[in-house]
């Protein structure tokens, strides 16, 4: 049955739901509005809706690879308090998103929310997104992924921080791709993950760094320098020298000092790995993600709802 835009809006002015699933409701319902309602609160996006709108800053950092380490995606999907998080509704909502993308690869989160569900394509993933929120009560949802996929040699590996607080990727080139079963490269891929958690580079090496990030750090220090009275011609010959280094340092993961020993740099661990492995290997690219960064939380003053629970 045909519904008019009339009856959607005047479904969605009652429901605060969205417009597509009003209009799926008026059909489902032949256009009765009351029926309509009531198909919604069944369905749960009404209570879902409201949800929505509040802040999800907990929940996960999530990751799953193919058995051949070839194709892996990473994703965060967020929550509102840290508890839900722990839950198994939670949890088997995350799994199944992960499951999806792994399978379905959208290329952005909007084309990601607009397919159909691979478990239930009478379904979308916005629609399964929002029956997860009725489920658990709290506003959930899936804030960013990355889906990476190997051409060549090569692996697909992850390392996932304190429960999913931090994730990261990282694809790695080889030039004898029977060393990616290997229990020494499988070290060196989880101790490159637990490298960029800790220490956030931004890029792979110092040919990787755009000229003006490098320009715009050095004039930065340059004019600290010059308000604090130092010669320009020292500045220029000394101080900045040293500070493009350290910057690169900080900045470059091959340049970091190694988080398990501090004698070596991430490129001198890395060559001794490939050495004892007898093949090239080489970091591609990588993804950090930090759970809920970016995000602003809501900050509750404990005390104050205290006192407001108190009547005081």
């Amino acid at each position: 049955m045909a519904v008019t835009a009339q009856q959607v809006k005047e479904l969605r002015d009652l429901t605060d739901c969205g417009i597509m699933d009003c209009k799926k409701a008026l059909i489902e319902c032949n256009g009765d509005i009351e029926a309509a309602k009531a198909w919604l609160r069944e369905k749960g996006m009404a209570k879902a809706e409201k949800k929505s709108a509040r802040i999800a800053a907990e929940g996960a950092v999530i990751s799953k690879i193919t058995d051949d380490q070839k194709t892996g995606v990473l994703v965060e999907i967020n929550i509102e308090t840290d508890f839900a998080a722990q839950t198994d509704k939670f949890k088997n909502f995350s799994a199944q998103v992960v499951d999806h993308i792994l399978a379905k690869k959208p290329a952005t989160l909007e084309e990601l929310m607009a397919q159909p569900f691979f478990a239930d394509e009478s379904k979308t993933v916005e629609i399964f997104q929002k029956e997860a929120i009725a489920d658990i009560g709290e506003n959930t949802s899936i804030r960013r992924f990355v889906i990476y996929e190997v051409n060549g040699n090569g692996a697909v590996a992850s390392y996932i921080h304190m429960g999913g607080k931090v994730g990261v990727f990282v694809e790695l080139a080889v030039g004898d791709d029977s060393v990616i079963t290997d229990a020494k490269f499988a070290d060196l891929a989880k101790s490159l993950g637990m490298q960029i958690a800790a220490f956030r580079p931004n890029w792979i090496d110092e040919s990787d760094v755009p000229q003006e990030e490098i320009d715009k750090e050095l004039a930065i220090l340059k004019n600290k320098a010059l308000e604090e009275g130092k010669p320009e011609k020292v500045i220029d010959e000394r101080i900045l020298p040293g500070q493009k280094k350290n910057f690169l340092k900080m900045n470059c993961l091959m340049l970091q000092e190694f988080v398990k020993d501090e004698n070596l740099d991430v490129q001198t661990y890395v060559n001794g790995v490939a050495k004892e492995l007898g093949t090239d290997i080489s970091v591609v690219r990588f993804t950090r993600f930090g759970l809920g960064e970016g995000i602003e939380k809501k900050v509750d003053d404990f005390a104050e709802e205290v006192r407001k629970q108190a009547g005081l």
